[in-house]
């Protein structure tokens, strides 16, 4: 009995597993409602905590800009205030004006500055107008003579190659001179007896021509005697005066030999040694900035260059032109002429106009009125070859500026300084506009057909 009763009990444990297996769906209930509870109390948790992150970023956020505004009226109560005050951002201005007008300011005192230092060059320039004028008639020669130098230096050396290119120039041009004044010699006995029928026919076109002018010929040769009269008084009047001027003119003459030599001596240097020179200037200057000065330089030089040398070639053709034409319909002076024509192209706008005006003048006292007309229509002709050929088959790509910008320029160059602003006005620009060019980045070009304004704003 004692055993079969301590049998059972100790197979009793064996049944616990069926009370498990009964209560066994019920404690996945519960651990499911408990596990969600705590999932969402998580979750709470998790929202009140990023709730609270966020206020109080904003109310730093609202703190520190209250700072930024309020630290330029403050500033003296931010020092009491420790290191709180200081650590606060400092006020920008700027920050609260509007982005256009920002960018209007600094673009328009980035303009006054470059309009200072523009006009403090121009300053400094007129200041020693000689010497200037001599570095610019050293450029002019070193540009021409270039060619010349690099082909005997291919034979010789550099600094012989630069005298016999010099002594080359100089026999053409003493050629030329010496060619005009024999032309002139020879035409003098010629000239001295038709000098008397042009002034005659010039009277007689005056008083007869289509020119609206009521004048008789004895009442034009009274104005004439009348200004010789008064010119003969003007000089014995001030004959002191004018001799103090003549005088006073020496001084000129030296400045004007002073300038020449300095140009000369420029240009041997420029010829024989310039890239020496060149190279010890870069090699002055900060590393990062040697290769974009030298682009600019090379691309201000390129264009400067090919505009003295277009000029030179483009007015040696028109003098020849004319020179040939003139000798043509057999009108006298015709090599002085010529060689007016060829000084003439130098000035822009306004140096073949009066070439041709007085070429015109010429033989209207040599040959008559048809003759003139034939001189102006044949100077005029070889104008627009000059500007429709010459120009863009000499010069091409490398002086390219509108023709309003040329004449633009020779305004201003005119009436900032005269005759020398107006020669030196577009090769300043030229050169100017291609070094900025060079440094410049392009955006890409406008194409097509621009549409028309047409004021709807729906």
């Amino acid at each position: 009995m004692a055993d079969a009763i301590d049998k059972p009990e100790q197979a009793e444990p064996a049944p616990p597993p069926e009370p498990t297996s009964q209560t066994e769906p019920q404690r996945p209930e519960s651990d499911s409602a408990l596990h969600h509870f705590t999932s969402r109390l998580r979750e709470g948790r998790d929202v009140l905590g990023r709730t609270i992150d966020r206020a109080e970023r904003a109310r730093l956020d609202a703190r520190e800009q209250q700072l930024r505004y309020e630290g330029a009226s403050t500033a003296d109560a931010a020092d009491t205030d420790g290191e709180a005050a200081a650590g606060a951002p400092r006020p920008s201005p700027l920050n609260s004006l509007p982005s256009w007008l920002v960018r209007g300011g600094l673009g328009a005192w980035l303009l006054l500055g470059m309009i200072i230092i523009i006009g403090l060059v121009f300053f400094a320039t007129s200041r020693v107008v000689p010497v200037f004028v001599g570095v610019f008639m050293a450029l002019v020669l070193t540009s021409i003579l270039q060619p010349l130098v690099n082909l005997f230096a291919r034979v010789m050396p550099r600094y012989p190659a630069t005298f016999l290119a010099l002594l080359t120039a100089l026999a053409l041009v003493v050629g030329m001179v010496t060619y005009v004044v024999t032309s002139v010699t020879n035409q003098w006995n010629t000239l001295a007896s038709q000098f008397s029928d042009g002034v005659d026919t010039i009277v007689d076109f005056i008083v007869n021509g289509p020119l609206p002018l009521d004048l008789t010929q004895q009442e034009l040769m009274g104005r004439l005697q009348d200004l010789l009269r008064q010119g003969q008084n003007y000089l014995a009047n001030n004959a002191p005066t004018l001799a103090t001027e003549v005088l006073s003119n020496a001084g000129t003459v030296v400045n004007i030999f002073a300038v020449l030599a300095l140009a000369i001596f420029s240009t041997i240097f420029f010829l024989a040694s310039g890239g020496r020179m060149w190279r010890w200037f870069l090699n002055e200057l900060p590393a990062r900035m040697r290769e974009d000065v030298h682009h600019a330089a090379g691309a201000g030089w390129y264009t400067f260059a090919g505009y003295a040398r277009g000029t030179v070639l483009v007015a040696l053709t028109d003098g020849i032109m004319a020179g040939i034409f003139l000798q043509v319909i057999s009108v006298p002076l015709a090599a002085p002429l010529a060689v007016l024509v060829f000084i003439g192209a130098f000035i822009p706008i306004i140096g073949a106009p009066t070439a041709m005006i007085i070429a015109m003048v010429v033989a209207l006292a040599s040959k008559g009125f048809i003759t003139m007309v034939v001189v102006g229509l044949g100077v005029a002709g070889i104008g627009q070859i000059e500007g429709h050929i010459l120009q863009p088959l000499i010069m091409g790509r490398q002086v390219s500026l509108h023709p309003v910008v040329v004449i633009i320029a020779v305004a201003v160059g005119t009436y900032a300084a005269g005759l020398l602003g107006a020669i030196v006005a577009v090769p300043l620009v030229s050169v100017a506009w291609s070094m900025y060019s060079e440094l410049h980045t392009k955006d890409a070009p406008v194409v097509g057909e621009l549409p028309a304004y047409t004021g709807d704003k729906d």
